[in-house]
């Protein structure tokens, strides 16, 4: 299938673009090395309705869509991966409130997290539950007025940071997926704190943290949709994730190809440039060549979200084939740069780090095979 983007579109790609390349590539390898969070920077694409692409206008969002997303989503990828999926995250943190929060649960934090006063994010993952959430164990027991929450969350993108958490809890006897539900807890919440900071291979200016609750208040009026609805909550932001970790995938396999195609052009090697050799040159094809099917797979998948329609498989789809597409891509462009990509000098070193997590989080790239089996099974 064939996109025809939209003048909107055009203009959303081109202003982030804009926005990438002058507020963050400069800074993005500083940053990088000295783990530094660009929370300012992140404000400010909160002013641009970067944060809240997917949400309504009339709750504070720039209704944007989800190709738009997309495509604003690989433009801070080119430039900065880390900032990315803060990006991405950002947004899936308004997906849950969107789709099943109250009025006043909307009013209280659905503008402020769209429009960048507020920072969201999403707490799923537990020392002992990754890939499947029937295995958690935070639990949130009622005591009347309020919950008691006691428990660990780790891997939380930038968890040091937020101030809105989306958490997902056991509150019921019953075990595996059911008996989940989920919350909207703040910062402030007595009883809550960050833990340690994770020391990452790569994306290394997005923060990563754990986040600990020993016996944290959470307000009733806090329980987002209903008892035992968390799971189904989980999954239904999920599958928005797995697309802005498609184009943050698609972002980094751009940055790629296109530091490969300007290093081979001026690399020279036995009297001529590299990129005249034909090993170079199939490399760059392959690369190319994954880039647009990646693009076509994550466009599909947002089209179908755009027009209402479901898109579980086709989620996965599109973060399956772009994150090991983009590790793909960094494998040859490290390649093509031969020692000097092997170096902190040039930019390759890092897309290739970066590249490395997309194939993990929001759901590895072996549950996503499962995900696409069990949808293509059922039909």
């Amino acid at each position: 299938m064939a996109f025809q983007l939209t003048a909107e579109q055009e203009m959303v790609s081109l202003m982030a673009r804009d926005f990438a390349k002058k507020e963050l590539e400069p800074m993005a390898s500083k940053r990088e090395k000295e783990e530094i969070f660009p929370l300012d920077v992140v404000k400010k694409m909160g002013g641009l309705g970067l944060l809240g692409m997917m949400v309504p206008p009339e709750y504070g969002g720039s209704g944007a869509g989800a190709i738009s997303y997309c495509l604003a989503l690989q433009e801070i990828a080119y430039a900065c991966a880390s900032t990315a999926v803060t990006m991405s995250v950002a947004n899936l943190s308004t997906e849950p409130l969107l789709k099943f929060g109250d009025e006043e649960q909307k009013k209280k934090y659905l503008a402020r997290l769209a429009q960048g006063e507020l920072l969201g994010c999403f707490a799923i993952t537990e020392p002992a539950a990754g890939s499947d959430p029937g295995s958690l164990q935070l639990k949130a027991e009622d005591r009347g007025d309020h919950y008691l929450v006691n428990g660990t969350k780790i891997f939380i993108t930038h968890g040091g940071y937020a101030d809105v958490i989306n958490l997902i809890a056991r509150t019921g006897p019953e075990k595996g997926n059911k008996g989940l539900s989920a919350f909207i807890v703040e910062k402030g919440f007595k009883g809550f704190s960050v833990g340690a900071r994770e020391d990452k291979m790569g994306l290394r200016a997005s923060n990563t943290v754990e986040l600990i609750f020993e016996d944290c208040r959470v307000p009733k009026e806090n329980l987002l949709g209903r008892l035992g609805q968390g799971f189904k909550i989980a999954m239904t932001a999920l599958d928005s994730g797995r697309i802005g970790i498609a184009s943050q995938a698609l972002g980094i396999a751009r940055g790629c190809l296109n530091e490969a195609v300007r290093y081979s052009r001026e690399r020279k090697q036995f009297g001529r440039s590299i990129s005249s050799f034909q090993a170079l040159q199939w490399m760059i094809a392959d690369m190319a060549t994954g880039i647009e099917a990646a693009s076509l797979l994550t466009l599909s998948a947002a089209d179908r979200k755009d027009r209402g329609l479901p898109f579980t498989k086709e989620a996965s789809m599109a973060k399956l084939f772009a994150s090991e597409m983009a590790n793909k891509a960094a494998y040859r462009a490290v390649q093509i740069h031969g020692g000097y990509g092997y170096t902190k000098e040039f930019k390759v070193e890092r897309l290739y780090r970066d590249a490395r997590a997309t194939t993990i989080y929001e759901g590895t790239s072996e549950v996503q095979r499962i995900v696409i089996a069990r949808e293509v099974l059922s039909d």
